[in-house]
């Protein structure tokens, strides 16, 4: 059976036959990882999607990946554009960073269907999935809040797609909404993976006085881990994607949205004809066991009872999020605050 008709026999929710059925698997799904697939961070749990894919879903699965700690578009664009020519059926691309490189490739490869988890993208042939990390690093940010001790609270993060930049943000209104007077030290790096470059933020920020650190980082979150470490509990860490709090015990809690899920949504809303071009599909709190904010065992049970009481009130809509941060940002090497116009001379450096 061609791939078209075998797609509209989907489509119109007609069973296939048993030949049509060993046919399918012919389906072909290649997922796009912009950095190392084995991080512990953002870009495994892309890997532990593609894995979901290969091992529940009746198709041929693959996945590229280490194409730019640095999210350089050029090299993600390229990267797309020679696995389009390889004639997948669905090219998923993981990250926000890679909401241009699809705009550009979807265009070039008209029938290919392309999707980006956590974009924000939209085409005849391209949508997004996204699940909103933004719901538990609004969480992460109110923990923070509630547990800092010196009152000064730090946030490290590597690229800035708008993904990193909305939870950074959401971060912030979490902190400020329990703990408006908490003094905010925020800082990307320009590399997801480097450990040193994190370590040296992550020093910095605790020199100046930070004992929470919310990082959103991937193979460079454990620079930050091993800084942390040197301070014998005096600082804490607040994680991301996958529950950290289970990994390390400098981890208060982890900003858990786990993106392997928006990955299998995506294969299986296709290989079952329910996958539409052109829209966005979120995945939030209170929507199972996605976004959620997980905390270690010593969190008090007066914080555990008003993180539940934030949670619910963010899930009915009384807490509207801001998710857009306008303020300085804390440069590590200097001690300084600089304006958000800096990370553009990250850019060219990387």
């Amino acid at each position: 059976m061609h791939k078209l008709g075998r797609n509209l026999l989907i489509a119109a929710g007609l069973a296939l036959s048993p030949l049509a059925q060993a046919m399918a698997a012919d389906t072909d799904i290649a997922v796009l990882i912009p950095g190392k697939h084995d991080d512990g961070g953002f870009m495994q749990a892309a890997h532990r999607g593609y894995e979901k894919i290969r091992d529940q879903l009746d198709v041929n699965a693959s996945f590229v990946s280490n194409i730019s700690a640095t999210s350089d578009p050029v090299l993600l664009t390229e990267a797309m554009r020679e696995l389009a020519q390889k004639g997948p059926d669905m090219i998923i691309a993981h990250g926000g960073q890679c909401n241009g490189p699809a705009q550009t490739v979807s265009q070039e490869f008209p029938d290919i269907k392309f999707v980006v988890i956590q974009g924000h993208v939209q085409g005849p042939n391209l949508s997004s999935y996204v699940v909103r990390q933004e719901d538990s690093a609004w969480l992460a940010g109110a923990l923070a809040g509630l547990t800092t001790k010196s009152n000064v609270v730090g946030h490290i993060s590597g690229a800035w797609p708008k993904p990193g930049l909305i939870g950074r943000a959401a971060f912030y209104d979490g902190l400020m909404h329990v703990n408006p007077d908490a003094k905010y030290l925020t800082w990307f790096t320009g590399d997801l993976d480097n450990t040193g470059i994190n370590a040296e933020a992550a020093a910095a920020e605790i020199a100046h006085n930070a004992d929470v650190i919310y990082t959103m980082l991937n193979a460079g979150r454990q620079g930050v881990i091993d800084e942390i470490k040197k301070h014998n509990g005096e600082v804490r860490h607040i994680g991301n994607v996958s529950d950290w709090t289970q990994v390390d015990d400098t981890f208060v809690g982890s900003a858990v949205a786990d993106a392997s899920v928006a990955i299998l949504n995506a294969a299986q809303d296709f290989t079952t004809g329910k996958w539409q071009p052109d829209r966005i599909t979120e995945i939030g709190l209170g929507q199972g066991d996605v976004v959620k904010l997980t905390l270690a065992e010593d969190v008090s049970p007066e914080v555990r009872a008003k993180l539940d009481e934030l949670a619910e009130k963010l899930i009915s809509g009384e807490i509207t999020m801001n998710t857009t941060y306008e303020g300085k940002e804390f440069h590590p090497a200097t001690g300084d605050f600089v304006d958000q116009s800096f990370k553009e001379t990250l850019k060219t450096k990387s």
